[in-house]
């Protein structure tokens, strides 16, 4: 690393929140609300499962809602969407199209994040094709995506350590996905993950700020 600037990444860490599959804009603005009061530093917008008109007016309420309480949004897979809104990034799947290709159309301040799976050669191409973070998983079972890859813990640590190496003024992010609870979320943070990006057992909890808060003492305690 050339600087102690490298040490940290520009992403934030801690509680990476993604969006339910849920159709009830209210429940869901409630929600984002509640997990952002507990801590919660980033969330995705992710809709897999809705009507193009519903998602559009959900979509809407979210970036609303974000910019007002100053909470930055990521958007899955869709680079068109990361452009038109006012947004702090975009994340791609392997089948999402070109990582260089979004580097280059994204405004230079939005974040650009990619899912590497299991696959240490795919986290290290992205971290040299200039993405602010990477993320592996599934680390353990997962209840949104059961047929995902498993990734170990090694993985987190291997691709911290290249990141560090290639860093220039700060690092690439490294976060940890799929099945994580506040439980088990120490082992990804002691692996060497700046965050944990979290569906369910955020959203799903009866106490969604408290919820949030065990996630971001968890960061707290064993982050390194």
């Amino acid at each position: 690393m050339n600087s102690t600037h490298a040490m940290t990444p520009l992403f934030p860490r801690g509680l990476y929140g993604i969006t339910p599959e849920w159709d009830d804009t209210d429940q869901l603005l409630k929600a984002i609300r509640a997990a952002h009061a507990g801590g919660m530093s980033v969330l995705q917008w992710r809709r897999k499962h809705a009507p193009e008109s519903l998602a559009h007016t959900q979509l809407t309420a979210v970036v609303a809602l974000c910019n007002e309480i100053g909470l930055p949004l990521i958007i899955n897979d869709q680079l068109e969407l990361a452009m038109q809104h006012p947004v702090a990034g975009l994340h791609l799947g392997k089948e999402d199209g070109s990582l260089r290709h979004a580097r280059q159309s994204l405004h230079t301040n939005q974040w650009l994040g990619t899912s590497c799976y299991n696959e240490l050669g795919r986290a290290r191409q992205a971290i040299r094709d200039g993405v602010d973070y990477v993320a592996f998983g599934a680390l353990f079972p997962s209840t949104v995506k059961s047929e995902a890859v498993r990734a170990e813990l090694q993985l987190l640590s291997k691709a911290r350590d290249y990141s560090a190496s290639q860093a220039r003024t700060r690092r690439t992010a490294i976060v940890a996905i799929g099945g994580i609870t506040p439980e088990n979320a120490r082992h990804a943070f002691s692996a060497g993950a700046d965050a944990v990006a979290v569906i369910t057992s955020l959203f799903e909890a009866p106490d969604v700020t408290a919820q949030a808060q065990r996630f971001v003492q968890c960061f707290e305690q064993y982050a390194t």
